[in-house]
């Protein structure tokens, strides 16, 4: 046998190694995260409403032409159980999105909820449109904490206590929660997007248990004003596609604070799902760059390391009649989807569509996923131009 012989095998074996690994972060937050809210039993909060601590938090949400997709959001923000600033940037709407912000303001005062204002934005320079956008809420945010959510989400009743009360900790700079796929449709294409969402959420905890995050929806998130001040700023986040993961590894580099990520229902957010293949494609696709080319040395190696293993276990497949010996390879590309779907199936079985882990759908979509990965990072590799909301982002 040959050194060419090995090579397959060296490649599986570091492969399941670090997908395991990943694997065992993720079952650390949620051990955590359930130690955290409940007793030793598992039974009973630690914490009761009006007995915790009341922190100082201010809500912003960019908004850019949401009035097809905002009712929801704007619903569930009524239902919130915990006194927060709520700032809407408004960034150059076009559409309803005023008028419907400012009927939801008025209505908020009705239910005294009296901390929303919204921010006007007749111009926006970018590069990163959004994270412009989330600058100017940051500047007029009153809070000590920070949490962001999007004009296309739903949060569950009392989000914003839940997210509050995991920055208890003065150390915690930053919090990531769940965002999933709404369930949208019959069909591949909404199952396989309430299906990878999930996934990537599983990349983007389970570094935060091993103490390497690296990223995180910026549609849930909370980071604390001492940790953005600590880190130079929310404009020192350096301009990137996804300018959550950026701020999430800032904070993460200067080591002062923690980050913390939650894996329990209290904190699912669900966001709509895309309507076309191309505007999931401009999405993802979006996401991918924003981890092969973070600027943050650590984030970027790890994230390329693991596209470039999904990649080249793909990329096998084709070869194998003429290379057998390369089976290993594609084997561990399966080996490493079955613990991503099981460990999806394990907590987010309730928001994702009906059917069980052997459903034929599911056994597509994981199938589908890791040649999906790979489109995505040939695609990011040979600069394909990313978009956000028809507008370029760099």
């Amino acid at each position: 046998m040959t050194v060419f012989d090995f090579i397959p095998y060296v490649y599986a074996l570091i492969f399941a190694v670090l997908q395991t690994s990943v694997m065992a972060g993720f079952l650390i937050v949620y051990l955590r995260d359930r130690k955290w809210l409940c007793n030793r039993q598992g039974k009973t909060p630690v914490k009761q409403p009006g007995q915790e601590r009341v922190l100082s938090v201010s809500l912003v949400i960019p908004v850019h032409n949401e009035s097809g997709r905002m009712k929801s959001l704007l619903q569930s923000l009524l239902k919130q159980d915990y006194p927060a600033e709520i700032i809407f940037v408004d960034d150059r709407s076009t559409d309803k999105s005023p008028s419907m912000l400012s009927g939801f303001v008025r209505e908020a005062a009705l239910q005294g909820m009296n901390g929303c204002k919204i921010v006007t934005l007749t111009e926006n320079p970018g590069p990163n449109r959004k994270q412009y956008a989330l600058s100017a809420g940051i500047a007029r945010a009153r809070g000590d904490y920070f949490l962001f959510t999007d004009g296309d989400c739903e949060v569950p009743p009392g989000w914003i206590r839940a997210m509050a009360r995991r920055m208890g900790d003065p150390l915690t700079g930053a919090v990531i929660g769940p965002v999933l796929k709404k369930k949208q449709g019959r069909g591949f294409f909404s199952l396989y997007q309430c299906y990878d969402q999930a996934v990537r959420y599983n990349y983007l905890a389970g570094p935060v248990g091993l103490g390497a995050a690296g990223g995180g929806f910026g549609n849930n998130l909370i980071v604390s004003k001492a940790a953005l001040e600590d880190a130079g700023g929310y404009d020192a986040v350096p301009p990137s596609p996804t300018e959550d993961a950026a701020l999430i590894s800032l904070i993460r580099s200067k080591g002062k604070f923690r980050i913390r990520a939650a894996a329990l229902p209290d904190t699912a957010v669900e966001t709509e799902a895309e309507e076309t293949w191309g505007g999931f494609i401009s999405q993802t696709l979006r996401w991918n760059n924003g981890g092969l080319f973070s600027p943050d040395p650590v984030t970027r190696f790890n994230y390329n390391l693991l596209m470039l293993f999904i990649t080249t276990g793909i990329l096998a497949i084709p070869l194998l009649p003429f290379f057998p010996n390369l089976w290993p390879m594609p084997a561990a590309v399966i080996f490493v989807m079955i613990q991503n779907t099981a460990a999806v199936f394990s907590l987010f079985r309730k928001k994702l569509p009906k059917g069980g882990f052997l459903n034929s759908g599911y056994l597509l979509t994981m199938l589908f996923t890791p040649v999906y990965f790979s489109l995505m990072t040939v695609m990011g590799y040979c600069k394909v131009k990313v978009k956000w909301k028809g507008e370029a982002v760099v």
